[in-house]
């Protein structure tokens, strides 16, 4: 039986960035921090200015003839390339259709832990699939049903939007949320401003009326 073979626990070789001393090529084409060409000098040359700047050689471009360094402080360099790889994945998240499940006699416990998950879920960017299954004699209550979907959107208006109404599925039903993208208080306040708009408005009966009490004012 041949030998069981060894679990390697040595780490994983890390790929060390060519900077400075790293560096061996003889004859560098250097761009300054400021992005002016410092034109092609000596690897020593070019790793006495970024010394007397107090800033590292980089090189950006191995297969140039010759290769390509830039001059410049490499831990802010690596620290804004992981904030910008970090942008791109939150941009590049894919919107999925989470669901959490319930009984119409759901108690309270088992209530607030669905919220929980729903406000979870919809923080992620994702939607949400409220699902209410019947059992059995459960499906002549789906009034009962209905008024639960209806009171959690209520209970997660500040996180969520109905983006289709509660609606009877098969032996389900079900509701789905997606996150909201105005908060609810500045929809508020646009709903107030639209209504105090309204009222302004004066109709042609309001401008009669003041017209005719402007008249019997004036006699």
């Amino acid at each position: 039986m041949p030998p069981r073979p060894r679990f390697d626990r040595r780490a994983p070789v890390r790929e060390l960035p060519n900077i400075n001393d790293r560096i061996s090529y003889p004859q560098l084409r250097v761009v300054d921090a400021d992005g002016s060409q410092l034109g092609v000098i000596t690897r020593e040359a070019a790793l006495e200015v970024a010394k007397d700047r107090e800033l590292d050689l980089v090189l950006v471009s191995e297969k140039a003839d010759p290769p390509v360094c830039r001059i410049m402080d490499y831990g802010k360099y690596k620290f804004e390339q992981e904030k910008k790889a970090k942008e791109a994945k939150k941009k590049s998240h894919q919107t999925e259709v989470k669901e959490v499940k319930m009984r119409y006699k759901i108690d309270q416990h088992d209530y607030d832990v669905r919220i929980g998950q729903a406000v979870r879920f919809l923080k992620s960017g994702d939607k949400v699939k409220c699902t209410v299954i019947f059992r059995g004699r459960e499906i002549q209550h789906t009034a009962l049903a209905e008024v639960l979907l209806m009171r959690m959107a209520k209970d997660l208006e500040e996180q969520a939007e109905v983006q289709q109404e509660p609606k009877r599925e098969g032996r389900n039903m079900i509701m789905f949320l997606t996150p909201r993208k105005t908060p609810l208080a500045k929809e508020k306040e646009a709903a107030a401003a639209a209504g105090k708009a309204v009222r302004t408005i004066e109709t042609p009966r309001q401008a009669a009326a003041a017209a005719a009490a402007s008249e019997a004012a004036g006699e």
